[in-house]
């Protein structure tokens, strides 16, 4: 290898609907690549399917700046699956994985490649405040990753989010794991590797809306249980054996009364909440097994994550990144 070479590092910005801020974002990351000269850079858009003029414009910057490459999914396929994507398709030596609502400042980006020629190869931002969300929202995150480190013996990263850098050999482990169901955050937990945090303030989004319902919050966090831990299989077995338990308990205590007090005339309140009780830890049971059972299911189709439309001004064939 030349000594002489720069090394490229890839920023990969995946983007849903973010037309009034993809401009801002370059501004500020032409500014970052024009002052570290060290490097080489490529900044990797993903257009998740965007049905606004998110595509027009990152099509716009490529022919401004050479450096901005753009990956056009097929569909919206997902931030997930945009990551990946985007993973697939990197070149750098390194990448930066950054959202484009501006929250994750970019000048944080040489503080991570400090790290990484000192040798680690995950350095990964951790929130210290959390400006423009609201209490619930960090209420409920909070409440999440108590829940999901309680399920699972690996060290899950609190109050982390895909701002990261990783190394060539992190998203070589990363591409070789090809789940449907994803759940990148956890997975940058369990590929190991020399980690390091360093802390930042998380500003407001620049401009626009934020694509992160509660609705899309729940279905992450349920895939995010779901596809990393099979703990609540567990605890759903060991509930079920406790109210059998209980229920054997009861069934004596009713045969010993009615030898001892002669045969008493059933309750209709008692009768239906025992049954009600039961039929709901069954549903519940019975949920959390489906659950499971569709993600198995889906996993054995062995569909392709993903399609791509157009990698910058060639149509894309999808020959063979998506084994």
């Amino acid at each position: 290898m030349d000594e002489n070479k720069k090394k490229l590092v890839t920023i990969l910005v995946p983007a849903y609907n973010e037309e009034e801020v993809l401009n801002m974002l370059y501004d500020r990351l032409q500014k970052l690549m024009d002052e570290n000269e060290g490097y080489d850079f490529e900044v990797l858009l993903v257009n998740d399917g965007s049905k606004d003029k998110t595509f027009q414009i990152m099509q716009e910057l490529r022919e401004k700046d050479k450096r901005v490459c753009y990956l056009n999914l097929s569909r919206n396929y997902g931030k997930e699956t945009a990551m990946i994507a985007g993973l697939d398709y990197c070149k750098g030596d390194c990448v930066v994985i950054i959202d484009a609502d501006l929250q994750d400042p970019p000048e944080l980006i040489p503080e991570m490649l400090k790290y990484w020629e000192e040798g680690y190869d995950d350095v990964y931002a951790k929130r210290k405040s959390r400006d423009g969300e609201t209490w619930l929202k960090k209420f409920t995150s909070k409440m999440y990753y108590k829940v999901l480190q309680a399920f699972t013996r690996i060290e899950i990263q609190k109050d982390t989010g895909d701002f990261r850098l990783l190394d060539r050999r992190c998203i070589e482990a990363l591409k070789s794991i090809r789940e449907t169901q994803r759940y990148t955050k956890g997975l940058f937990s369990w590929i190991g590797y020399n980690k390091k945090e360093i802390l930042y303030a998380r500003d407001p989004r620049a401009a626009g809306q934020t694509k992160w319902n509660y609705r899309n919050l729940i279905n992450l966090s349920i895939d995010g249980i779901t596809s990393f831990t099979t703990s609540p299989l567990r605890w759903a077995a060991l509930l079920g054996v406790l109210v059998s338990l209980v229920g054997f308990i009861y069934m004596i205590f009713i045969i010993i009364k009615t030898i001892a007090t002669g045969v008493d005339v059933p309750g209709y309140a008692s009768t239906m909440v025992v049954i009600l009780f039961l039929g709901g830890i069954q549903l519940i049971f019975l949920g959390v097994i489906g659950e499971y059972l569709g993600r198995a299911f889906n996993e054995t189709k062995h569909r392709p994550l993903y399609f791509i439309d157009r990698y910058n001004e060639e149509k894309e064939t999808n020959r063979d990144l998506n084994k």
